[in-house]
């Protein structure tokens, strides 16, 4: 999966499930409006020790809840008690980044996001009573102090849509059907046929999205099925789950089989597509976990957003 904004990866435990909260965020003061990079003032004497949120512009946009994918530029430092020192930003790359709305983050976070509406701002103080004592543990081992609290400064943007929405066709691919559902639901995707497998690469679009194309070296992020041609066995999919980012697409740094990366470069978003891929452009002549060597490859890919 996808990394998180870089400055995370030094509080790897930030979306582990936590305890409770307060509102009263332990006397910080914030400055600046909702949509420009936020100041902390920090208050002298010791961090807090409990995690706590405020709201610090209610927002006018859509109410956000668990389950929703939120693009928001996010502000973090850590509370010493002396240097206080920010992390980082996401307002110095300009790119909000996605972060999915679940229990597997602070519940000072979830709460936050639920009085928080698109165009507002809140603060999250994640101190360690946010962590359980295995998972303090964990993070001792890899080198994270969670006694220092985290303080985020978190002004959500815009929703990622749920699927790709609009009017769908036949792909047309003899040994393939899909069917769709509409909304928000998943599309059905069955490949049990006896019908052999094409030789070249097929990227047909099933709904034809309105966004603009993804550009070389953008995210994208989307949700997926994966299964196995003529044998209808699924070995993946995020439906159900958290959407899959693709980062550095048409780059050297792409983390994707070619097929993906070729059919992901130039995607209009909102689209949903139907991928059959060769062995020589997915896993080639080695298996790879429940895959056989040499498998085609068949996906369907909802592409919802790229940044």
């Amino acid at each position: 999966m996808r990394r998180r904004l870089a400055v995370l990866a030094a509080v790897p435990l930030l979306f582990a499930a936590a305890c409770g909260g307060s509102t009263d965020a332990g006397g910080l003061k914030v400055a600046g409006a909702a949509g420009a990079e936020p100041q902390v003032t920090f208050p002298t004497g010791d961090p807090a020790a409990k995690s706590s949120y405020q709201v610090l512009n209610a927002g006018s946009g859509a109410a956000l809840a668990k389950g929703d994918t939120v693009f928001v530029n996010l502000t973090v430092w850590t509370w010493d008690g002396k240097d206080n020192k920010k992390e980082g930003t996401t307002y110095t790359a300009k790119k909000p980044e996605p972060i999915q709305i679940s229990d597997n983050m602070p519940k000072v976070m979830v709460d936050g996001f639920a009085k928080t509406k698109l165009g507002g701002r809140f603060m999250a103080v994640v101190a360690q009573d946010s962590y359980t004592k295995e998972e303090q543990e964990n993070a001792k081992k890899q080198g994270t102090d969670t006694s220092k609290p985290k303080v985020f400064v978190i002004d959500p943007v815009s929703t990622l849509p749920k699927a790709a929405v609009g009017t769908a066709t036949d792909p047309g691919v003899k040994g393939v059907k899909v069917e769709n559902p509409g909304g928000t639901e998943a599309p059905k995707l069955t490949t049990k046929t006896d019908e052999k497998a094409p030789k070249e690469f097929v990227n047909k679009t099933i709904i034809k999205g309105t966004g603009p194309a993804v550009k070389k070296g953008q995210s994208a992020v989307v949700h997926y099925t994966g299964k196995i041609w003529g044998t209808d066995k699924q070995f993946d999919s995020s439906w159900g789950g958290e959407p899959f980012t693709v980062q550095g697409i048409g780059t050297a740094e792409v983390q994707v089989i070619k097929g993906w990366d070729q059919a992901l470069n130039g995607a209009t978003v909102g689209s949903r597509l139907l991928l059959v891929i060769p062995p020589e452009l997915g896993y080639g002549a080695q298996a790879n976990g429940g895959i056989p060597a040499n498998s085609t490859l068949v996906f369907t890919v909802d592409v919802l957003a790229a940044y």
